[in-house]
């Protein structure tokens, strides 16, 4: 029986290393890091930092991915195979460094051996489900009890746009379906005593240069569907960074950067983070070394 435990439904032989649909991956997670983190917005990685797990493949694919090396399906080498056991021993090695959360990042088409590791792991700080936001609505509720804080991209408003970018039309209607349910599934944000998130759900967007119509509408799909009131956190990212033979093929502009700026405040969308600029370095991806990640 193939795979369809995302949109894409494939419908793909997937073996346990390796597999032939969209995300190139098998069924045995995949790990190229596990270690804190500390550039996630404030309100995840603290003082002490977020306790990543990187993933490697991703059943989206997007042109312009910053985590390519990771992301594609030679990134299978860049990482080690990790059984269910062996993600619950990372989950409590990051929790044990002091971890402020436990973030799973590009999980989506591991979905079950994640689901089955958060259920066997004694939880001992909230879990992050980091995503590209093209998700199944079933995915959301199989993840109900397991996960306090969902953090998604609402990448494409356009759906022209995501059928270029990632062969995904349906982007929009898919991930906007997936963040509706993750909303109402956490409520309204939580935060502790130090303002970290312990529950809700943080909408990421990063703004494309050269296509700010696209993070406009996605602007205005945030508003009117949450309102202002903070029921969900939006992050604005600025951090685009051209990778080799990516597209777009530049950073986002200071004027970009204000235009989008002031229609966000003309919208009233001020509950969340915006980055400044200046964050759009290389050095802000993690290098992709196995660390945290042992042989099995």
């Amino acid at each position: 029986m193939g795979c369809n435990d995302c949109p894409r439904r494939c419908d793909a032989a997937r073996g346990e290393l390796t597999g032939r649909g969209v995300c190139g991956m098998g069924t045995t997670p995949i790990v190229a890091r596990a270690a804190l983190h500390r550039w996630e917005e404030p309100c995840l990685s603290g003082t002490r930092g977020s306790g990543t797990v990187f993933f490697c493949g991703c059943n989206l694919g997007c042109r312009f991915c910053q985590n390519r090396v990771i992301s594609t399906r030679s990134g299978a080498a860049v990482g080690r195979p990790v059984t269910v056991d062996g993600l619950v021993r990372l989950y409590d090695k990051l929790a044990a460094l002091g971890a402020h959360n436990i973030n799973l990042v590009t999980p989506t088409h591991y979905i079950r051996a994640v689901a089955e590791s958060l259920s066997r792991w004694e939880k001992k700080c909230p879990v992050v489900y980091n995503t590209g936001g093209y998700e199944l609505t079933e995915t959301v509720a199989l993840l109900r009890g397991k996960v306090d804080v969902y953090l998604p991209d609402m990448k494409y408003a356009d759906a022209s746009l995501a059928a270029r970018f990632c062969g995904a039309p349906d982007y929009p209607t898919v991930a906007a379906a997936a963040i509706r349910a993750m909303a109402e599934q956490t409520g309204d944000p939580v935060f502790d005593e130090r303002g970290i998130l312990l529950r809700g759900t943080v909408i990421r967007h990063l703004v494309l240069p050269g296509f700010l119509e696209n993070t406009f509408d996605v602007i205005d799909w945030v508003v009117d569907t949450f309102g202002r009131t903070g029921r969900v956190l939006f992050s604005l990212m600025s951090q685009y960074t051209p990778m080799p033979g990516a597209e777009p093929d530049r950073r986002l502009t200071p004027d970009e950067y204000e235009r989008v700026a002031a229609y966000m405040d003309a919208r009233g969308l001020r509950i969340g983070f915006m980055q400044e600029l200046s964050s759009a370095q290389e050095e802000y991806i993690p290098p992709f070394d196995r660390t945290g990640v042992e042989e099995e």
